[in-house]
């Protein structure tokens, strides 16, 4: 596997486009496998009678998002500090913060299953699903959890790749998780009618098997980069201290995120099990534009953060301006598709009337979203390759307090 160059400054704006796009389509293939998987959940489950089966999926994604999403500093925190590592060009340092964020990942894996009786305890008290609904997402979660230490190491493998610029081995790994995922949910729910469980087994098995592909697709890029394990530097309480700081900073701003979808998925349970499906239908909508969008994103988060390794101001700058120019022009295009497309997209997740029917008279803000949110998707990136994090963890707190604040009036119109 041959390494990525490194960006330059110097070079001229055709090469640097061409640069972006290197790091970018990769990313962006990897990045819509994952909301694919979710459309191919809804779609399958869709299929069951009722719709407290898909009530049930949503709202037990909802848990198993807001453990995963809010320790997804694993990723990010991952990223930034191995593409400045990268950008210094110290190869010891980059493995060492690949060692650090599995240790990490396995301790934190393995306390989210020690902890998931009180986990569903609080899920119930929040959320007050119907009775219907809840006997299928407690089954799906009980199942679903033993996967944690796996995905959690996923997430460290796949922000160390970012970190080092390695996007075909971020590529390979994920495709290989979802597609084994979906092939697994097709066969296990509609060709061995397991249910919703075995949309949860489908996931544990993909997510295992990941891990392994994973860790030999990391040996073969160290293979590339050089340097060696050394444990001193590994175990150096100052890297540490940094990891933890970024760590906590991110946490409290996916914390915060979090927050807001639990906010409205509960919002949506008190208003009936039509709405809260068509809710988690039109969720969908949100997750493939951010994965999709992300590409940019991501992009902009590995070279701001090799930049920021190797000081270089001028790269910085190149590289926030041509991601920002790119995933606008991408934005413009996914709300046109949304306009053309969107309610063949809702036939297509569901067959249940109600949920068509509620899911049509808002999906005009699906429309809008991709121009709206481009946004904070490019300045996620910017911000966590170069390590802002303190600054993320505060916006994130204001737009949650106004989402909070403005939610009753919205919701009584």
């Amino acid at each position: 596997m041959t390494e990525t160059p490194p960006a330059s400054s110097t070079i001229d704006a055709r090469a640097f486009n061409r640069r972006v796009w290197a790091l970018a389509l990769p990313i962006m293939a990897t990045n819509v496998t994952i909301p694919l998987l979710g459309l191919v959940d809804t779609a399958v489950v869709g299929r069951l009678p009722g719709a407290e089966y898909m009530g049930a999926v949503a709202i037990a994604a909802v848990i198993m998002n807001v453990l995963y999403a809010s320790l997804n500093f694993l990723r990010m925190g991952t990223t930034g500090l191995t593409a400045q590592s990268f950008g210094a060009r110290d190869s010891d340092q980059m493995r060492s913060w690949l060692a650090r964020a599995c240790i990490l990942s396995v301790v934190l894996g393995l306390a989210l299953v020690a902890l998931q009786v009180p986990v569903l305890r609080l899920s119930h008290w929040l959320m007050a699903p119907s009775d219907a609904v809840w006997p299928l997402t407690e089954s799906y979660f009980q199942i679903r959890i033993w996967g944690a230490p796996a995905a959690l190491l996923n997430f460290a493998l796949l922000g160390w790749f970012f970190g080092v610029q390695d996007m075909r081995s971020a590529l390979y790994a994920q495709v290989f998780l979802n597609g084994m995922n979906i092939v697994l949910d097709v066969w296990f729910v509609l060709g061995l009618g397991w249910g919703v469980d075995g949309v949860a087994w489908a996931t544990i098995i993909s997510e295992y098997s990941a891990v392994l592909l994973g860790f030999w697709l990391a040996a073969r890029r160290l293979g590339h980069l050089g340097g060696r394990w050394r444990w001193d530097r590994i175990r150096d309480t100052s890297r540490i201290r940094r990891m933890l700081g970024v760590n906590r900073d991110i946490f409290m701003r996916s914390i915060c995120l979090q927050a807001a979808f639990v906010i409205f998925t509960s919002a949506g349970t008190r208003m009936g099990d039509d709405v809260l499906a068509a809710n988690a239908l039109l969720l969908q909508f949100t997750m493939f534009t951010a994965y999709a969008l992300d590409g940019f994103a991501n992009a902009a988060e590995a070279m701001a953060g090799e930049a920021v390794g190797a000081h270089d101001q001028d790269l910085f700058r190149r590289a926030v301006k041509v991601n920002t120019v790119w995933g606008v022009l991408f934005a413009l295009v996914f709300s046109m598709a949304y306009w053309a497309f969107g309610t063949h997209i809702v036939n297509l997740l569901s067959t249940v009337t109600e949920v068509r029917e509620m899911a049509y008279v808002h999906l005009v803000w699906m429309i809008a979203l991709p121009v709206v949110s481009v946004w904070s998707y490019l300045l996620d990136g910017v911000f966590i390759g170069a390590t802002w994090t303190r600054e993320m963890r505060n916006g994130m707190a204001i737009s949650l307090a106004v989402f909070a604040v403005l939610l009753p009036w919205a919701t009584a119109t």
